[in-house]
C-alpha cells in the first residue's frame, strides 16, 4: 500500500494528468466495519498500522492528502485484509511549498476537519493525523466524535471540532484499552504542534503492540445506518452554512463541481 506498485496507467491532456488505479471492489473501510458491528481493538491497531505507513510515506515526500475520510479509504478485494486497504482520491492533495512548510487553502469534509482549518490558521500534515484520529474513534466505538446524530447542526459539530470535545469515558468506552484512548487523544489534540505525527503513530505502544491485544469483538451499540445518516447529515448542513464564506468544503471546491458535471 504504501509504494505506488498498484499504478496501472497515466494519461495527460493539456492540463490535466489522469492517474488509474487499482479498481477497489472490496468497498469503503467504515461501511465494512459498521456492516459487521464489530471490531476487535487488534483489528484496529493492524488496520492503522497500515493506513499509518502509507501516509508517513506520504508526509516524508511532503505530501499532505487533505480529504481523508471512509470512502477514500478502500479495501482492494473482498479479503478485507490491512493489507488490501487502499487510499484514494488525492484530488485534494498538496505539496508542502511554502516557506513556512504550511498549507493555507481550506479544505475539507466537515466531519473530518481539523480545528486548525476550521479556524484558517496555517496548516500541515497535522491535519491528515487528525482525520485518521476520528477514523480511530468510530472504527473501536461505532459512532463519530462530534456528532451524535444526524439531528446536529453543522454549527454544533464545528463547535465541538473547534474546542476537541469528544468522549472517551461513557458507553462502549469502558471496554476500549487506555492505550487506544491515549492515541486517539493524541491524534484529536486540538493543538496541531501537539499533535502526534505518522511515524510517532507506527511507534506509540497500541500500534507495536497489536498482537497482543485483544481480539475479543466490540459490538457497536449504534445502528449502520444512524452513523451513516449522522455523517450524511452533517455534509448537507455544513454546505447550506452561510456564516463561513470564506471556508468551502471539499464539495464546493471547482474539483467537486467538475466531478459533478461529470456524472451527470
Amino acid at each position: 500500500m504504501k509504494q505506488n506498485k498498484k499504478l496501472v496507467q497515466i494519461f495527460e491532456e493539456e492540463n490535466t494528468v489522469y492517474l488509474v488505479f487499482d479498481y477497489c471492489k472490496g468497498g469503503e473501510l467504515l461501511d465494512r466495519i459498521l456492516q459487521r458491528k464489530y471490531f476487535s481493538e487488534r483489528e484496529a491497531a493492524y488496520t492503522m498500522h497500515v493506513i499509518a505507513q502509507t501516509i508517513q510515506y506520504l508526509h516524508s515526500h511532503g505530501v499532505v492528502h487533505r480529504d481523508l475520510k471512509p470512502s477514500n479509504i478502500l479495501y482492494v478485494d473482498s479479503s478485507t485484509t490491512p493489507e488490501s486497504l487502499r487510499i484514494v482520491d488525492f484530488g485534494f492533495a498538496k505539496q508542502l511549498r511554502a516557506e513556512n512548510g504550511l498549507l493555507t487553502t481550506p479544505c475539507y469534509t466537515a466531519q473530518f476537519v481539523a480545528p486548525e482549518v476550521l479556524k484558517r490558521q496555517g496548516y500541515d500534515k497535522a491535519c491528515d493525523i487528525w482525520s485518521l484520529g476520528v477514523l480511530l474513534y468510530t472504527v473501536l466505538s461505532g459512532s463519530t466524535p462530534f456528532a451524535t446524530g444526524p439531528q446536529d447542526s453543522a454549527q454544533e459539530i464545528l463547535a465541538r471540532v473547534g474546542e476537541g470535545r469528544f468522549n472517551l469515558t461513557d458507553g462502549i468506552w469502558s471496554t476500549v484499552s487506555d492505550g487506544a484512548k491515549d492515541l486517539i487523544q493524541k491524534m484529536l489534540h486540538v493543538d496541531p504542534q501537539q499533535r502526534i505525527t505518522a511515524q510517532q503513530i507506527l511507534q506509540h505502544r497500541w500500534v507495536t503492540n497489536r498482537q497482543f491485544l485483544p481480539n475479543s469483538r466490540i459490538a457497536f451499540s449504534n445502528d449502520f445506518t444512524h452513523v451513516k445518516a449522522a455523517m450524511k447529515a452533517t455534509y448537507n448542513a455544513i454546505n447550506k452554512v452561510q456564516t463561513l464564506p470564506a471556508l468551502e468544503p471539499v464539495s464546493a471546491s471547482l474539483l467537486a463541481q467538475r466531478r459533478g458535471k461529470g456524472k451527470t
